[in-house]
């Protein structure tokens, strides 16, 4: 059974966040991701980590003005200068924390604007960032999110990510498969899974459409676990859903993976 690793952010809201790492250890989880670290000095997330015997999984880079609605600065002509600050912090953060990957938000596109100078930037920052990451052992993740819940998006369908990474020419960089964006913008997830499987470094998931626990809606996640198992993935699935009441009573079906996973080496 692949592992599983809490996203904090989404996860255990009950608590204020220095407290869900100790939540999230004690409901069996042994790693963790979230989406941004800034707001704490980086010694003191790294001794949440230790304290609860946690590893850290992922987190993104900076993504601009997050309350003033920017989703990343990585396809944003005349942001550079901010980009290249944002990856070095993000770096600082990842040694600190022995995070080995780190997800590159793209940001978000004018309506009608003309893609052709997005893409250019986004592939050069694509391409610094894995520079300056690979230097230190680690990946960089990009993830297409879904436009409904993210309106001008850069970075859409999974054939796309994996073009990007491709021109990238960076064996770091892995594309990001959050399997509830995939649901929503194409379907056919298994497939798709297959066909980019050297190319997916890091595997979400939430239910479709309501994004909670992944135990209900349209996308059946037990075959997809086996089809994981199968293929020898070897990565984590982050659990990035919003639960629907507390965190801890909608872990029930974590509880039925772990069973089965038990029995399956007994």
């Amino acid at each position: 059974m692949p592992r599983f690793a809490a996203n904090l952010t989404m996860m255990f809201n009950e608590v204020p966040f220095p407290q869900r790492f100790a939540a999230a250890a004690r409901a069996g989880f042994q790693g963790v991701e979230f989406l941004f670290p800034y707001e704490h000095a980086a010694q003191d997330v790294a001794l949440w980590l230790r304290e609860h015997g946690l590893q850290n999984v992922l987190f993104n880079l900076p993504p601009g003005d997050w309350a003033a609605g920017e989703r990343g600065l990585a396809s944003l002509p005349g942001r550079e200068e901010e980009f290249r600050a944002g990856v070095a912090q993000a770096i600082d953060y990842a040694l600190a924390l022995g995070t080995p990957r780190l997800h590159m938000m793209a940001g978000l596109v004018p309506g009608g604007a003309d893609l052709a100078p997005h893409r250019a930037t986004y592939l050069a920052n694509l391409q610094y960032a894995a520079t300056a990451a690979g230097a230190h052992g680690i990946e960089i993740m990009i993830e297409p999110i879904n436009g409904r819940d993210m309106p001008g998006y850069f970075l859409v369908t999974q054939a796309q990510g994996h073009a990007l990474r491709l021109a990238s020419g960076a064996p770091n960089v892995k594309v990001q498969m959050d399997f509830y964006h995939a649901q929503i913008v194409e379907g056919d997830l298994a497939t798709t899974f297959k066909k980019h499987f050297d190319g997916i470094g890091h595997v979400q998931i939430a239910s479709v459409p309501a994004r909670n626990e992944p135990d209900d809606g349209e996308v059946n996640y037990p075959y997809l676990y086996r089809l994981l198992d199968e293929l020898g993935y070897e990565g984590w699935i982050g659990c990035e859903y919003r639960p629907r009441g507390r965190t801890e009573e909608g872990l029930g079906w974590l509880a039925a993976c772990n069973s089965k996973a038990t029995i399956a080496t007994t």
